[in-house]
């Protein structure tokens, strides 16, 4: 697995020290709300606990687990494969996902979401990919900007593999074909 890294991008400890600042800055901007977590899965499992540990508030999760369907590498037609189990409505939601790529996804869960009328609803995201944005999105919590690269590690993967590696890396392009899409 490792022999199939080309570069890290972000070490274990650099991932650490990130979420715990971005934990520090989320509990003070949410120290008088009613806080909810909402981790996308799979992929922001690994971001989702560790900055949930790193929050200082009180705060409930959540998680809702979505697919995108296309032809090839485009995303299409966003499914809810996994709802919430909670009412948002008393809560300040925010959605923790592991990558921002073209936004589609994301641009559609928060039509969804702001018709379930929530107090407030914000965006975390760990990494962002600007260059590949397609729909219109505003991101609250941009961490960690990267090029246009396949990651994986820290939660994310390819074909379900990866998603345990300590750190952020990109994967060598002999290892995926063109036709497979990352998330």
């Amino acid at each position: 697995m490792i022999n199939d890294i080309e570069k890290v991008l972000y070490s274990e400890e650099e991932l650490k020290k990130i979420v715990e600042d971005l934990g520090k800055k989320i509990s003070e901007d949410y120290k008088d709300k009613n806080l909810l977590l909402v981790s996308i899965l799979k992929g922001s499992i690994a971001f989702m606990s560790d900055l949930m540990r790193a929050i200082t508030v009180p705060c409930a999760i959540d998680f809702m687990a979505v697919s995108s369907y296309g032809k090839g590498t485009q995303s299409g037609v966003v499914k809810i494969i996994k709802d919430l189990d909670i009412d948002i409505a008393p809560y300040d939601v925010l959605i923790v996902e592991d990558i921002l790529d073209t936004g589609r996804t994301l641009h559609y869960l928060r039509e969804i979401l702001l018709k379930r009328n929530p107090k407030s609803f914000k965006i975390c995201t760990l990494l962002d990919k600007p260059d590949r944005r397609i729909a219109p999105l505003k991101v609250d919590y941009s961490v960690l900007e990267i090029p246009d690269e396949f990651v994986v590690g820290y939660g994310l993967d390819y074909a379900e593999k990866y998603r345990n590696l300590p750190y952020i890396g990109v994967l060598k392009p002999s290892v995926y074909s063109s036709d497979n899409k990352q998330k």
